[in-house]
């Protein structure tokens, strides 16, 4: 078996052992439906080890740690219509709001497929400092490396990605074999979206509230009436 194919039955059987796969359910206008998961709380969360695996899984951040307004996007890396969000919308909000100080920008993974996982998995490979680089190239070229439609192809696309972005190829095979980190993803995943009631990508927190997908002036909109209260 090539080392592909490995990778791919690795990651299978994590997600599979994990018991997270999550049902898609009927989709509404700009985003994609799934089943929520259950929120990680209480004894559940202390039998999870959910701090050990909040701290294991960091949220990946942009702009500054004081900013007025705190903006958090659940997306998933194989969601067309979280694509559509980062080439049309992200660009300008990172322009005028992320840059700017005004915002806090908080990005959350959700995995209701495989593939979005092994994704996740290859953008946190490099670290918080390549991460947005990666997932700007996740999704600029979605639908290149879902193209071949099964596991051996898309994991050889991604570590294609991996590689371009400048990670050795040995980093690459210990990420996306390293059973405790994809399982740590999927619990931290788990308990955030169900603390959050996230059920379609993207979904979005500003200040802790919970918006739908939008376009850019009526996301802009929103954060002026944040920012003047």
């Amino acid at each position: 078996m090539s080392k592909t194919r490995i990778l791919a039955a690795a990651a299978v059987a994590i997600a599979a052992a994990s018991g997270w796969w999550m049902l898609r359910a009927p989709a509404g206008p700009g985003q994609t439906a799934f089943v929520a998961p259950s929120p990680v709380t209480g004894a559940n969360a202390q039998e999870a080890g959910a701090t050990t695996e909040a701290a294991q899984v960091p949220d990946m951040v942009l702009g500054l740690q004081d900013a007025p307004v705190t903006v958090i996007e659940y997306a998933s890396f194989t969601c067309p219509h979280c694509a559509n969000f980062h080439e049309n919308v992200f660009g300008k909000l990172k322009a005028d709001y992320i840059d700017s100080g005004k915002v806090r920008f908080v990005y959350r993974e959700v995995y209701f497929d495989k593939f979005g996982l092994w994704a996740a998995m290859v953008a946190r490979c490099g670290g918080a400092e390549k991460y947005f680089g990666i997932a700007d190239m996740l999704y600029d070229n979605q639908r290149d490396w879902l193209a071949p439609g099964e596991d051996a192809g898309i994991a050889d696309n991604l570590r294609k990605i991996g590689l371009k972005a400048g990670l050795a190829s040995e980093t690459l095979d210990a990420c996306l074999s390293d059973n405790d980190m994809a399982k740590a993803m999927v619990a931290t995943y788990q308990a955030n979206a169900g603390a959050d009631g996230i059920n379609s990508t993207p979904s979005f927190i500003i200040d802790g509230q919970k918006y739908s997908n939008m376009a850019y002036a009526d996301f802009a909109k929103v954060i002026e009436e944040k920012l003047a209260d």
